[in-house]
């Protein structure tokens, strides 16, 4: 059944199922988007924050709990210079002029990934943009910048036998998972990858275990709130077993 958001734009129905809790994003296809329209890579990015606004507030008013975006990759220094530093430089001038439309809209922000490249002027801002919003209870919007699923893991492994040396050992998944990056959150239920390549290119390796992964042809840019609910529509059709069969989910 078609219904009508806010906007007058034709929507999906979602009361029939249930809703994502989290969602993971690779916002993919910004620089390639701006290049089939003759303008540079840094328009893309640019368009691509509008799209981000819009997807996190179809997610806030859905009621979604978590929603994680993959920003700037472990592997995404290797691009030129020239684009890393203009990343760069957007990242700080959406985190300076964010921060109050956050408070607003009670959403709390975390930034995961290594800093250790970062200007020290960023890693401040992204201090006190944390600790401003800490206290707020609505969507948490996580932002993965200079992140990678491999060193999340071999991280968490270091963390864990800093903290506990005893377990060199041995130990387990359920020791390893308070020092991931995103030990505050469930594991992602949908995972979306625009741009229309279909991988998940070291973003959250080990929490995407049981993850509904959707991939779409559409640029980031070209992806808002109508798309977004016809990726939750389609993870509403999907049945999530983890490992045990059809029947003993109807038990």
């Amino acid at each position: 059944m078609a219904l009508f958001n806010r906007g007058g734009e034709q929507d999906v129905d979602l009361s029939k199922g249930a809703l994502p809790q989290h969602i993971a994003v690779i916002m993919d296809g910004n620089g390639r988007w701006a290049k089939k329209r003759m303008m540079p890579r840094i328009y893309g990015h640019k368009k691509g924050v509008d799209a981000l606004r819009d997807v996190i507030r179809a997610c806030d008013e859905l009621n979604v709990a978590y929603l994680t975006v993959f920003a700037f990759s472990s592997e995404n220094w290797r691009r030129p210079a020239e684009e890393v530093s203009f990343l760069m430089g957007l990242f700080l001038q959406v985190l300076d002029s964010e921060i109050e439309r956050m408070m607003r809209n009670n959403i709390r922000l975390k930034i995961i990934g290594c800093r250790e490249k970062f200007s020290a002027e960023l890693v401040e801002l992204i201090m006190s943009a944390e600790a401003k919003t800490a206290s707020n209870t609505g969507l948490c919007l996580t932002i993965a910048a200079d992140y990678g699923g491999h060193w999340d893991i071999l991280n968490a492994t270091r963390a864990l036998l800093q903290a506990q040396p005893e377990l060199v050992a041995g130990f387990d998944e359920d020791a390893i998972k308070p020092y991931l990056a995103m030990a505050y959150a469930p594991d992602p239920d949908l995972f979306i990858r625009t741009g229309g390549e279909q991988r998940i290119s070291n973003f959250l390796l080990w929490q995407l275990a049981y993850t509904e992964l959707y991939f779409t042809d559409l640029a980031w840019p070209e992806f808002g709130r109508t798309q977004l609910r016809e990726s939750i529509a389609w993870y509403q059709q999907r049945e999530r077993r983890f490992g045990r069969i059809s029947e003993q989910l109807s038990e």
